[in-house]
C-alpha cells in the first residue's frame, strides 16, 4: 500500500516538476560555461589584458566612472573576472517627477586598466543583441523570468524537489527482500535492444541512481539559493549549523546613513586594514578587494577579497567578506572563508558544486553535461507517464467494449424468436 502511494506521488510530483526541470536544466548546463559565453557574445564587456601594467584599485575605477553615469550615484564596484570590473550605481530623484531617473540600462562595466567605459546594458533584454543572452539564460534558470515571487517559487519547487529524490530512489529498491542485491542490480542497467517504452524506463531509472547524489545536492542546493530560512531550518535540526539570517538580523535593523562620514577613498584603507587583520588571525593572506561597495540601509561598507585559502581540489580560492560602519570604521561583521561548524562545510560546498567553481574543466563538463540528463530524466518520465496513461486508457476500452458485448449476447438470448 505503501510504495503504491509512493509511485502515485512521483508520477504526479513528476509530472509537475517537468516543465520546470527541463528548464532548469537546459540552462543550468550553459551557465556551466556561464564566463566563457559571455566572452562569446558579449566580447566587448572585457577589457584587452595589459601585461605589466598595474590595474586601478575599485575606488579609482568608482571615481573615472562616475561622470559617465548621470543622474546616479555609483555605490560601489566589482571584480570578478581579472578583464572586467562592474560599476553598482542608484538612479538620483528626478525633481520634475519625484520619481527615479530612468538611465535607459542597468549594468555599466569598466576597463579595470584604464576607467574607460567598456560598455552598459539593461540585463537580460534580448532586444539588445547578443549582449544580454547569458543574463536571459541566468534570469530564466534563477527566477524563471518571474518578477517578484520568481525566487520563492523556484524555492518551493526546489523543496518538492528534494524530497521526490528520495521517493525516486526508494522506488527503485526491489519489492521483496530476497535476493535483494541481485534484483537491485537490475536498475542500474540498461537493457540493449530494447523497445521504446523500455529504453525510456530504464534511462529514466538507472540515469536517476548514477545522478542521485548529484540531483539531491542541487536540489538541496536550490533550496539554499531560493528559500534561505526552509534550507536554514532543516540544516539546524540536522547538524550544528547556524541561520545566516539570523547572524545579520541585528545588521540588517540598522538605522540608514545615507552621508557616511568615511569617504570612499578613507573607507577603503579601513578595509584593507580590517581584511588584513581578521585574515592573519585566522592564518590566511587576503587579495585586493573583489568587492566594495556602500550600503546605505544599515550605514555600512561591504569589503569582499579572495584569500589564500582554497577548495580542496586548489582550482578556486574562498574569499572572505567583511562589513564595517561607515561612520567610525569599527568591524561590524567578518564572515570568515574557514569553517567554524560542520555545517559551515555545506555552506561553501553546495553553491561550489551548483556553479561548478571547483574540480576546473572536468567537472564544468559534468555540470554541463548534468543539465542535459536532468531534461533528459524529466523528458523520460513524462513519456513512461504517457504510455502508461494510453494503455490504461486502452484497456478501460477493452474492457467496457467486453462488457457491452456480453450485455449483448445476453439481450440476444432472452430476445423471444420469431
Amino acid at each position: 500500500m505503501a510504495r503504491c502511494l509512493f509511485v502515485w506521488l512521483h508520477r504526479w510530483v513528476g509530472l509537475l516538476l517537468a516543465a520546470f526541470l527541463v528548464v532548469i536544466g537546459l540552462t543550468g548546463s550553459l551557465l556551466a560555461f556561464n564566463v566563457e559565453l559571455q566572452r562569446v557574445f558579449a566580447p566587448q564587456l572585457f577589457a584587452t589584458p595589459r601585461p605589466g601594467v598595474a590595474q586601478l584599485d575599485l575606488v579609482t575605477l568608482m571615481e573615472r566612472a562616475a561622470p559617465l553615469i548621470p543622474h546616479a550615484r555609483v555605490r560601489g564596484a566589482t571584480q570578478f573576472e581579472s578583464d572586467q570590473a562592474a560599476i553598482a550605481f542608484q538612479p538620483e530623484t528626478d525633481p520634475a517627477t519625484g520619481k527615479p531617473y530612468r538611465l535607459g540600462f542597468t549594468d555599466f562595466f569598466i576597463d579595470p586598466w584604464t576607467g574607460a567605459e567598456l560598455g552598459r546594458r539593461n540585463n537580460a533584454d534580448l532586444s539588445e543583441g547578443l549582449v544580454n543572452v547569458m543574463p536571459f539564460v541566468f534570469q530564466l534558470h534563477s527566477k524563471l523570468l518571474i518578477k517578484g515571487g520568481g525566487k520563492l517559487f523556484l524555492g518551493i519547487l526546489a523543496i518538492i524537489w528534494t524530497l521526490d529524490c528520495f521517493v525516486g530512489f526508494y522506488l527503485t529498491l526491489p519489492v521483496a527482500s530476497s535476493a535483494f542485491w541481485r534484483k537491485w542490480r537490475v536498475a542500474w542497467g540498461i537493457k540493449r535492444r530494447a523497445g521504446a517504452y523500455r529504453l525510456n524506463f530504464d534511462l529514466h531509472r538507472a540515469g536517476g541512481l548514477w545522478l542521485w547524489p548529484m540531483l539531491l545536492v542541487f536540489a538541496w542546493s536550490g533550496v539554499m539559493f531560493n528559500l534561505r530560512p526552509a534550507y536554514d531550518w532543516a540544516m539546524g535540526k540536522l547538524m550544528d549549523h547556524g541561520s545566516v539570517i539570523d547572524e545579520l538580523k541585528d545588521i540588517m535593523h540598522r538605522p540608514a546613513n545615507p552621508a557616511p562620514a568615511l569617504g570612499w577613498r578613507r573607507a577603503l584603507e579601513v578595509g584593507e586594514r580590517l581584511m588584513t587583520e581578521q585574515a592573519a588571525q585566522r592564518g590566511l593572506t587576503a587579495e585586493p578587494p573583489a568587492l566594495f561597495s556602500y550600503q546605505e540601509r544599515g550605514g555600512l561598507y561591504v569589503y569582499g577579497a579572495r584569500t589564500s585559502l582554497h577548495f580542496p581540489d586548489g582550482s578556486h580560492t574562498k574569499p572572505a567578506l567583511l562589513m564595517f560602519d561607515g561612520d567610525t570604521g569599527a568591524l561590524i561583521k567578518f564572515m570568515s572563508p574557514a569553517p567554524e561548524r560542520f555545517g559551515d562545510l555545506f555552506d561553501g560546498w553546495l553553491p561550489a558544486l551548483h556553479m561548478a567553481h571547483v574540480f576546473g574543466l572536468p567537472y564544468k563538463i559534468f555540470v554541463s553535461a548534468f543539465g542535459l540528463a536532468l531534461a533528459m530524466l524529466s523528458a523520460t518520465g513524462v513519456y513512461i507517464w504517457w504510455k502508461k496513461r494510453k494503455a490504461r486508457r486502452f484497456r478501460g476500452s477493452r474492457a467496457r467494449d467486453a462488457e457491452l458485448g456480453l450485455e449483448t449476447a445476453m439481450c440476444e438470448c432472452t430476445a423471444p424468436h420469431k
